[in-house]
């Protein structure tokens, strides 16, 4: 009898030994200050200009993410005018359109070495509004739209809500700016694209392109 009440206690002790190692671990894990997702971002040094691409001209209407490190309050988002122009504090006004971001970023931080010593700025395009293309003539919705770098004649075809009933689907043509100021005529047969006869036709669309349809 002795022996199984012995053996009662153990496996009682046993287990309220594994409920307080169950309880101090949980308790543990409770007091643990979870990860912060933005201290890795903001533990690192300068920001640098990796993403900004330095082929990509500013234009009227783009809106830059401009970051001058440890210099919050300067750093901010900043629509560029239909002047060309942007506004920081320090800084004041500032020509943007027709530069580079990297080369932007040089005269921004020419600009702010007489209030800040070796200043870091990154310039980056945030929302590209100034490449747009034209759509005329016998589509739904003609106008003025924004321009991707994957934008074909199909997609703005698409875009303007497809051909109204007597569009000349056979004789669309593509007017291209050169940078004489003359223009060239880019032919675009619908039809014979949509059947795949000439596919090389459905180009990529270029900043200030016009796309008419008779």
């Amino acid at each position: 009898m002795m022996s199984t009440k012995n053996q009662f206690m153990r496996k009682v002790l046993g287990i309220c030994l594994l409920f307080t190692m169950s309880a101090t671990v949980c308790a543990q894990g409770a007091t643990e200050k979870p990860a912060d997702p933005d201290v890795k971002a903001t533990a690192g040094g300068p920001n640098t200009a990796t993403n900004v691409d330095d082929s990509f001209v500013i234009g009227a209407g783009d809106v830059l993410a401009i970051n001058v490190w440890k210099e919050p309050e300067i750093s901010r988002a900043v629509p560029v005018r239909s002047d060309g122009k942007v506004s920081l504090p320090l800084v004041g006004e500032l020509q943007a359109a027709g530069q580079t971001p990297r080369q932007l970023q040089a005269a921004l931080k020419d600009r702010l070495q007489t209030f800040i010593s070796d200043p870091d700025v990154t310039v980056i395009v945030q929302e590209v509004r100034s490449q747009r293309f034209n759509i005329l003539g016998q589509v739904v919705k003609p106008g003025s739209y924004l321009l991707t770098n994957t934008t074909t004649i199909l997609d703005a075809i698409a875009l303007a809500g497809g051909f109204r009933d007597f569009a000349k689907k056979k004789s669309i043509y593509v007017l291209r700016a050169k940078a004489d100021g003359s223009q060239t005529r880019i032919s675009f047969n619908y039809n014979a694209v949509i059947k795949g006869d000439n596919p090389s036709q459905n180009i990529r669309l270029e900043p200030r392109d016009t796309l008419v349809i008779p």
